[in-house]
């Protein structure tokens, strides 16, 4: 059996050829935008607090944020709290615990080992804003960041 072997400029001319015929779209690559904790929401109106102008820009985009994983309710979950500053306590765990102000919904894409709550974490997905309440839990968000993952920052 004959092997051929392609060089690596065989290989990207191949790929350029194929973008300039429209076969494959040459696009650079976006990379997330990176929101805070105190970016997230604008003034303070009689209803309560409003989301900010930069958040509603970034809704549906992809962005990354860092914070502290709250202690999951439990290990198999999907999902957990963002929170800005570590936290010892879950906060269903205890009812004299104060939950933050500052806090987002992390649905995760696929299942990963949850970390200790006082280690910084840098969360990338998609930005989802609007009151919504997840049908298996009941919980309620204003904020979350969906289809994500999470590295040890």
């Amino acid at each position: 059996m004959a092997r051929f072997a392609l060089s690596r400029r065989q290989v990207i001319g191949s790929a350029l050829a194929g973008a300039a015929s429209g076969l494959i779209p040459l696009r650079p690559a976006r990379a997330a935008s990176a929101i805070a904790f105190d970016e997230l929401y604008g003034k303070v109106s009689v209803l309560g607090l409003t989301l900010s102008d930069k958040a509603k820009a970034l809704a549906g985009q992809d962005v990354t944020m860092r914070g502290f994983m709250a202690p999951p309710l439990k290990a198999e979950a999907k999902f957990f709290v963002l929170t800005e500053i570590p936290m010892s306590l879950c906060p269903f765990c205890s009812s004299d615990a104060d939950w933050p102000d500052s806090i987002v919904v992390i649905y995760l894409k696929e299942a990963q080992t949850f970390v200790q709550a006082n280690r910084p974490i840098d969360v990338a997905g998609r930005l989802d804003l609007g009151s919504w309440t997840d049908p298996e839990t009941g919980f309620v968000s204003r904020v979350r960041i969906v289809d994500a993952g999470f590295s040890v920052a």
